[in-house]
C-alpha cells in the first residue's frame, strides 16, 4: 500500500509492542510516512526512552507481558512537565467498549483495535496531532472559580497549582473555550475521537469535572446541555 506523506513530517513517535513483527512493520510504515520513529519491546524499555527523549505521540500495545499498556499510560500521566501530556494511542486485540473506556480512563487519547489497516492508524495519529496543535486565540485565561484555564497555553491551574491534563482533555477544553457560555454539540466534540458516538467525550468530561468542579455531580463550570452537548461557563 502506498503511503501518503503526512504533513506532520519530523514528528517523533514512540511505538511500544512486544510483537517483534508488528513493531518493526509499524516502525517501517510510519517512518515511510515521514515520522521519526523509536521503538521499544515493553514497558521497561519505553520508560527509559521517555525519561531521556521527547516524543510527540506514543503508540502503546495494551496486551504486553509484565507492564501492560494501561499501566504504562498511567505511569506516563503521572510524569511532570510536557512528558506527562504526551498523546497516547492504544492498540489492542480487544475491541470491547469496556476496554476502550478503560483506556480513556487511564489517560489515552485514542484506541484502535487489532487487526487494523495501517492507513487508519496513520489517520488517527494525524488527527490526534492536529487536536494537540490547535491553539485558539483567547483574551487570556478563563476563570473557573478556584481554577483558571489558559486556552493558548493549554494549561489548567487550581488554587495556584498546575493540574495535569491529557492532550485529549486540553483539546476538549479548547473546543468549549472557543464559544464560552454557548453549547457545543456532543457529536461535534466527538469528531476524530475514539468513539464518534460521544461516549469518549462523556468520559473526558467526567474526568475534567473531577479536576475543576467543587462538586462534580453538580457542575457549575462544565455544564451539560440536555439534548445538545456541553458548554463551558467561566465566571
Amino acid at each position: 500500500m502506498a503511503v501518503t506523506q503526512t504533513r506532520e513530517r519530523g514528528r517523533h513517535l514512540l511505538v511500544v509492542d512486544d510483537d517483534d513483527r508488528i513493531r518493526e512493520l509499524l516502525k517501517e510504515y510510519l517512518a515511510r510516512a515521514g515520522f521519526r520513529v523509536t521503538a521499544a519491546a515493553g514497558g521497561a524499555g519505553a520508560r527509559k526512552l521517555m525519561e531521556t527523549l521527547d516524543f510527540d505521540l506514543a503508540v502503546f500495545d495494551v496486551m504486553m507481558p509484565g507492564e501492560d499498556g494501561f499501566a504504562l499510560t498511567r505511569w506516563l500521566r503521572e510524569q511532570r512537565g510536557p512528558a506527562g501530556k504526551t498523546p497516547v494511542l492504544m492498540l489492542t486485540a480487544r475491541g470491547e467498549a469496556e476496554d476502550r473506556i478503560e483506556g480513556l480512563r487511564t489517560g489515552a487519547d485514542d484506541y484502535l483495535p487489532k487487526p487494523f489497516e495501517p492507513e487508519e492508524l496513520l489517520l488517527r495519529i494525524e488527527a490526534i496531532l492536529r487536536r494537540a496543535a490547535v491553539k485558539p486565540s483567547a483574551d487570556g485565561p478563563l476563570s473557573l472559580g478556584r481554577c483558571k484555564f489558559d486556552p493558548d497555553r493549554g494549561e489548567l491551574s487550581c488554587d495556584g497549582e498546575m493540574v495535569r491534563l491529557t492532550e485529549a482533555e486540553v483539546a476538549l477544553l479548547r473546543q468549549l473555550a472557543r464559544t464560552p457560555h454557548e453549547p457545543v454539540d456532543r457529536l461535534e466534540l466527538a469528531r476524530d475521537t475514539v468513539d464518534p458516538s460521544g461516549r469518549a467525550v462523556d468520559v473526558q468530561v467526567t474526568r475534567l469535572r473531577r479536576k475543576i468542579e467543587d462538586d462534580p455531580k453538580a457542575p457549575r463550570y462544565l455544564q451539560t446541555v440536555r439534548g445538545v452537548g456541553y458548554r463551558l461557563a467561566p465566571d
